[in-house]
């Protein structure tokens, strides 16, 4: 049919039907819906170029599996195209992953050898083939469970962490993980009869269980080996030695409790730049002490030494050129001064500097307010301090005769000076001071005056003021009279 000729609303039975990621395959959405399962894709970028034509095409399957097949009947592949292929017995369904003569530099990558016989491409894919592939893949979940039980009943101490089957879901490959030898040949007999399919048993390792899970690594990054990762490479724990890593197991370790892939990304950069540095077991001599190796940072080309083997005494930081020029002075019969020249304290500036402060540690504590010393004089200038007080320094206010009144004050400032102004000492008898029990006395009653002080009162309107003045020197008078 064709495709300028299809009508609205009209159900197009040649297509293949769309076939969505596996779970856990891309890591939350990282291709296209349409492209399928994107853990092993590669960029095919010599598509473009004329003459890029190769028999073999790669052909990727569930979860890290892939497959290499022969193109016989030169069938028009892109990637991503969903393919049925020859299987042993049957057929299966797979996904074209790569095309052309890049196809060679893949077969090296994984050490095919070259007598190896591939098996046919048949055709693309079909609805009714991509239909019974969906039918075969919606029984995996259910057969890996009843797999379980069935292994734990036989007592066999393995994991069954995944189940494929077959594009015609006529066979099926259980993927296992064991710490031991599994002598499981009644498991397949029991796994045959009770599923009626024919049984493959795959032993997979951690690495191979945590790609196919998936999470989130300790950088924030989807899992390696559950994104781009499909080969496996053993670990050391040398590799973490050259990089001068803590070998701590809590940080050393992965999801799947071995040694992290990411340790050997980098280790190769660190032998080359370990093998430009001076040995560990030489001794730099000087006039005074002898300077042993303590540590080195690779990147940067410095090493650290010591006067003490174990521990960091009077550490000097060289450069590697310094270290190599003072060795060979050191072979020569000559030893210098010191190991570093003096810089008469002319440091050179960094050419980064934390300006904001963001590096310090204390820059998220509190800061301590610095208490306010309250002021030793009242507003009207009299001594509120008890010890003022208690020395006699406090002064009775000069009489005034503005207001017609014996202090020349309102009654509001005589309310307020009642209760800030300390009582006055007493005179003073001829010849001495007040005796210790007068001045006790006096420091009591001081104290209580100031307690008084500080607690609350409201304000007092205007109105009231002027109706108790009125009343005080109506009472002056009428005492006079």
């Amino acid at each position: 049919m064709d495709e300028n000729n299809i009508i609205p609303g009209e159900v197009n039975e040649t297509a293949a039907p769309v076939v969505k990621c596996d779970a856990g395959a891309c890591s939350g959405g990282c291709c296209d819906s349409n492209v399928g399962r994107c853990n092993l894709i590669s960029t095919n970028w010599l598509d473009d170029v004329p003459d890029n034509d190769f028999e073999i095409v790669e052909v990727l399957f569930k979860n890290t599996r892939r497959g290499f097949y022969r193109n016989s009947t030169h069938i028009p592949l892109k990637q991503g195209d969903w393919v049925a292929v020859e299987a042993n017995p049957g057929h299966d369904i797979g996904r074209v992953g790569l095309t052309g003569r890049l196809v060679k530099s893949q077969m090296k990558r994984v050490n095919l050898r070259k007598d190896t016989e591939f098996l046919r491409v048949f055709r693309k894919a079909k609805p009714a083939d991509m239909e019974r592939y969906e039918q075969a893949k919606a029984r995996e979940e259910g057969t890996m469970i009843r797999s379980r039980k069935i292994a734990v009943d036989l007592g066999l101490k393995m994991k069954i962490g995944d189940v494929e089957y077959q594009g015609d879901g006529n066979k099926a490959i259980f993927y296992y993980i064991a710490d031991e030898r599994v002598d499981f040949r009644q498991l397949i007999k029991v796994l045959a009869d009770v599923f009626r399919i024919r049984v493959e048993m795959k032993q997979i390792g951690a690495r191979q269980e945590a790609g196919r899970i998936g999470g989130i690594g300790p950088c924030g990054r989807p899992l390696c080996c559950a994104t781009w990762m499909s080969s496996f490479v053993s670990v050391a724990t040398s590799a973490a030695r050259f990089q001068d890593i803590s070998l701590n197991p809590q940080n050393l370790a992965g999801q799947c409790a071995k040694l992290k892939c990411c340790i050997n990304f980098e280790v190769n950069t660190y032998v080359e730049a370990v093998r430009q540095l001076p040995a560990k077991d030489v001794h730099l001599e000087t006039k005074d002490a002898t300077y042993y190796y303590f540590k080195a940072d690779a990147l940067k080309r410095e090493i650290t030494y010591s006067t003490e083997r174990n521990a960091p005494v009077n550490t000097v930081t060289l450069t590697a050129a310094q270290a190599f020029e003072i060795i060979a002075l050191n072979k020569n019969g000559v030893k210098p001064d010191a190991l570093k020249p003096e810089d008469n304290g002319n440091k050179a500036s960094s050419p980064f500097g934390d300006l904001l402060n963001q590096d310090a540690i204390n820059r998220f504590d509190k800061k301590k307010k610095k208490k306010k010393k309250k002021s030793n004089k009242a507003p009207d200038g009299n001594a509120t301090n008890k010890d003022d007080a208690a020395n006699g320094k406090g002064e009775r206010p000069q009489p005034a005769s503005d207001n017609g009144n014996e202090n020349g004050d309102t009654a509001k400032e005589r309310q307020d000076r009642k209760h800030r102004q300390p009582k006055p000492k007493r005179p003073q008898q001829e010849g001495g001071g007040p005796t210790g029990n007068e001045r006790q006395h006096h420091d009591s009653k001081s104290q209580r005056q100031r307690r008084q002080g500080k607690t609350f009162r409201p304000r007092e309107t205007k109105n009231t003021d002027v109706a108790q003045n009125g009343n005080s020197q109506g009472n002056k008078n009428g005492g006079n009279d």
